[in-house]
């Protein structure tokens, strides 16, 4: 049976409590007999658009099993069409009706936006500035309104404005996303993992929405 977007969220934070407890209830012994099952097909019930960060594998952070999770994963978690192109199979193709944003502290690639704008360089690679120019509108924001008294903080607000962008991006840059938020109950919600307590924060999109 599909969950709704508010049941595959609940299932989420469960999974990601017993994570952080350190009580996980995925067995190994279960795997063979899992993966038998899945050749045939998959049902993911949630979508996760999360950085690529090694620190941050979305199975085990969530505390799920083979064919629970579609993931996409790329530096910085941005969205670019191809990602966009991702959110759409999995969303239309299974019927999976969450989408999370997962972002998390201390990430490299809002580091690595804040030094180009502090010191800009020729030496970045094409490829490697295509995603520092995505993620640079929501530090370049922070910096020009002063927000941020140091460094530190700037680059905490970066990563949860950039988890915001992405989401919107994806609520608004979608016309088939669009239409299944508006028709088919499709949810974009925004996380952010914390490296030092394993926990995962939901705090975009999630506002108001019932036992979320």
């Amino acid at each position: 049976m599909k969950l709704t977007a508010i049941e595959a969220l609940n299932r989420l934070k469960e999974g990601n409590k017993r994570f952080v407890e350190g009580r996980s209830a995925m067995r190994d012994e279960e795997h063979p007999e899992r993966r038998n099952a899945l050749v045939g097909g998959q049902n993911p019930f949630a979508i996760i658009l999360g950085c690529s960060d090694s620190r941050v594998p979305a199975e085990l952070v969530f505390d799920q099993g083979l064919g629970d999770l579609f993931v996409i994963r790329v530096a910085g978690n941005i969205v670019a069409p191809s990602q966009v192109g991702s959110v759409e199979f999995a969303a239309s193709r299974f019927g999976t009706r969450l989408v999370v944003v997962l972002g998390h502290t201390n990430c490299g690639a809002i580091n690595a936006t804040v030094s180009e704008l502090e010191q800009p360089t020729e030496q970045r690679s094409p490829n490697l500035k295509s995603i520092v120019s995505r993620i640079r509108p929501s530090v370049e924001a922070l910096m020009d309104a002063g927000v941020c008294e140091d460094r530190e903080t700037l680059i905490r607000h970066a990563g949860r404005a950039n988890i915001r962008a992405s989401c919107n991006q994806l609520r608004h840059g979608s016309q088939l996303l669009e239409e299944l938020i508006d028709n088919e109950g499709l949810l974009v919600v925004g996380a952010e993992y914390c490296l030092e307590a394993g926990e995962v924060v939901f705090f975009d999109g999630v506002s108001g929405l019932a036992q979320a």
